[in-house]
């Protein structure tokens, strides 16, 4: 199968130059591959927010869904709940899941959901037109914040971690090799995954130079050491120049809620015979 089976008549509204096109790019790549090695292309599902990340379920053609703002989470756990046999990727922005989405998303972690979730971090909001989002730096000049932000960045990894997210990577929209396979891993990684992606806006918060000087690719990263996670983590705080740390930051094998939930019903079944067999002996 090639690339071009994925295409779609959409027409593609992103500004030249957006880091959403190598998620694009990757994603579609990676979905091709899996096609032909794990399942079929109808077992993926896609579902997306509101922001310019959203677009996404419109140039990749295989099952999708929109959501509202900042519930593309709760409705890919929906999905995977409905049918588990489904790999449900789901796409949001910054604003859209650190913001008015960030309970979902902390509790999806927390759960253990097995759903892959795909952040679009330009660091503001950018459908809007350029207002500071929940990891712009300190002092972010936008239109909501002509004279800087007064408030620090969120780390959102350090809070995944704290969630028990048993999957977590960063990439860069400037390095495809490496987002393709944080995207497969996470794709494949049982349980929730979330891949934080540094995509670059190039018409409010044009950060590719400073990436490019600042990123780079861990080496020596035991995954499933938790404190070395969270050193890793902390390197950046979305709001010094030190260097970025790109990679799978954590990774570990856990029950996922949607195993806990198929034995839930035998447990109330053999409770449930105790019980009557205990009330038998009362009565």
């Amino acid at each position: 199968m090639s690339q071009n089976n994925l295409n779609t008549s959409a027409p593609n509204t992103w500004c030249p130059g957006c880091g959403n096109f190598a998620i694009l790019n990757g994603i579609k790549k990676v979905l091709n591959e899996l096609s032909e090695e794990v399942c079929p292309l109808e077992k993926f599902v896609l579902v997306s927010g509101i922001g310019c990340h959203g677009k996404i379920v419109d140039y990749v053609n295989v099952n999708s869904f929109y959501s509202i703002h900042g519930r593309s989470v709760p409705v890919a756990e929906g999905i995977k709940m409905a049918n588990s046999g489904l790999k449900v990727i789901c796409f949001a922005g910054d604003g859209d899941a650190y913001g008015e989405g960030l309970e979902h998303l902390i509790f999806a972690a927390k759960r253990n959901v097995d759903i892959t979730v795909i952040i679009h971090n330009n660091r503001l909001y950018s459908l809007t037109a350029f207002q500071y989002s929940p990891t712009s730096p300190l002092g972010f000049k936008g239109r909501s914040t002509p004279n800087g932000t007064i408030e620090p960045p969120l780390n959102p990894l350090e809070l995944m971690l704290a969630s028990q997210a048993t999957y977590l990577a960063r990439g860069s929209s400037l390095k495809l090799d490496l987002l393709m396979r944080l995207f497969r891993e996470a794709i494949m990684h049982k349980g929730f995954a979330l891949v934080d992606v540094l995509q670059v806006c190039v018409t409010f918060n044009n950060l590719y130079e400073y990436y490019s000087k600042h990123v780079y690719e861990l080496e020596n990263h035991d995954p499933g050491n938790f404190q070395a996670a969270f050193n890793a983590i902390r390197e950046w705080d979305y709001n010094s120049d030190a260097r970025i740390p790109l990679g799978v930051f954590y990774q570990k094998e856990a029950p996922t809620f949607e195993d806990k939930m198929m034995s839930f019903p035998a447990d109330i079944e053999s409770k449930d015979s105790k019980i009557k067999e205990f009330l038998s002996k009362r009565m």
